[in-house]
């Protein structure tokens, strides 16, 4: 069952330090590129994975083309896809050996939540961190 509690999910975001963002867009006036620069400032290292402009640089960080390049430990994947896409996303972070998984605001596949669960990653669904950490107090990592 995906993380629903307040406490679960700012355990959760007190936990994390690496980010991988998947479906990071280089346009300012995408939520993805404003989330990315929110968590960020917010202390958290943030990966950005876009095959379209893999290779170049977003907010300070290469741009990979998917979750097996980066190569190091990753502590959440973020992904923003549609629903459907997002089952993919989540077959890619349990290969890579994420700990958890955020899928975005309106972004629900309870199949691929399954999967991750299954293979021992926490999940959320249907939120966003940007939205959360405010709202829930947590503290800026350091």
């Amino acid at each position: 069952m995906p993380l629903a509690s307040d406490a679960e999910i700012k355990t959760l975001l007190e936990e994390v330090r690496t980010i991988a963002l998947i479906g990071a867009s280089d346009r300012p006036d995408r939520p993805s590129n404003r989330v990315m620069r929110s968590l960020q400032e917010h202390g958290y290292r943030v990966i950005p994975i876009n095959p379209q402009i893999t290779g170049e640089h977003l907010h300070g960080e290469f741009v990979f083309r998917d979750l097996s390049q980066i190569g190091g430990p990753i502590d959440l994947v973020d992904i923003f896809r549609n629903s459907a896409a997002a089952g993919d996303a989540v077959d890619e972070a349990i290969a890579a050996g994420a700990k958890a998984v955020w899928l975005q605001l309106g972004v629900v596949n309870e199949a691929a939540a399954a999967r991750a669960e299954a293979a021992g990653l926490k999940v959320v669904m249907d939120r966003c961190p940007a939205i959360e950490i405010p709202r829930l107090g947590v503290a800026p990592i350091a």
